[in-house]
């Protein structure tokens, strides 16, 4: 019995047959980007996910055609940072399922290199880790603080009410959030913040300046300051430019 090398095997069964295999997970989203962050390849997960017909309706298209602008933007400065040589590995992160709520997922991306090694795209894989079977350790780091922000964002939280809850020091605290969230509780508490007057702003009728009061922040201009800063524009704007697109507005 002769043996292959393993890179002529590879050579040849082909990389496009090679990467077909990742549509048998079907609770990991896998692309490639190619260098300008446009999607070339998606599998069967990813384009279920995005609600498309099939690959032709993702290829050529950037994370622009598919989310959200704040999200997108967050997207592509994570393949710049991939390009230029940081590696993403089982990143939680609190993103958005296709049906628009919001759940953890763990993402890792990798930088693609020519034969002469220079970067050329980037790839990565998503799981939603609700779908996972056993849950990621670094959940569980996190889990009791988090859940709280979730459910108590509308109220005032400070790092000590967190640390009181978790039974850690303040700066135990911070440093697991650092650590395993890659920010400070606070930019937690703030993003949980936005993400749900985000919704409210497009899911419903009710007064800007009530809304900034119902998700927990202090005072209409330093809510709106917060908002432009995270979405690119303030939040009468964002109404506007999305709201008239949802046909379940509730009042």
């Amino acid at each position: 019995m002769i043996l292959s090398e393993p890179n002529n095997f590879i050579h040849q069964v082909g990389v496009r047959q090679l990467i077909s295999m990742f549509d048998l997970l079907p609770d990991v989203l896998f692309w490639i980007k190619d260098i300008n962050h446009n999607f070339i390849h998606a599998n069967q997960a990813f384009i279920d996910h995005k609600g498309v017909e099939d690959i032709t309706k993702i290829i050529g298209k950037s994370d622009h055609d598919f989310s959200p602008d704040h999200l997108a933007k967050q997207f592509i400065r994570d393949d710049e940072k991939v390009l230029a040589g940081i590696t993403v590995t089982d990143r939680l992160e609190v993103n958005m399922t296709h049906s628009g709520d919001t759940a953890w997922f763990a993402t890792s991306k990798r930088a693609i290199a020519n034969e002469q090694g220079v970067n050329v795209g980037t790839y990565g894989i998503t799981r939603h880790l609700e779908k996972q079977a056993k849950v990621l350790s670094n959940v569980e780091a996190v889990k009791v603080p988090v859940e709280y922000i979730r459910k108590n964002y509308h109220q005032q939280i400070t790092i000590e009410d967190l640390a009181e809850v978790t039974h850690l020091s303040i700066s135990a605290l911070e440093r697991r959030f650092k650590r395993h969230l890659a920010k400070t509780p606070k930019q937690f508490i703030n993003e949980i913040r936005l993400e749900n007057a985000r919704k409210l702003l497009v899911e419903t009728n009710i007064p800007i300046a009530q809304i900034g009061d119902d998700t927990g922040f202090n005072g209409h201009s330093y809510f709106s300051k917060q908002f432009r800063l995270f979405f690119g524009e303030l939040p009468s704007a964002y109404r506007q430019n999305y709201r008239y697109g949802n046909s379940h507005i509730k009042t």
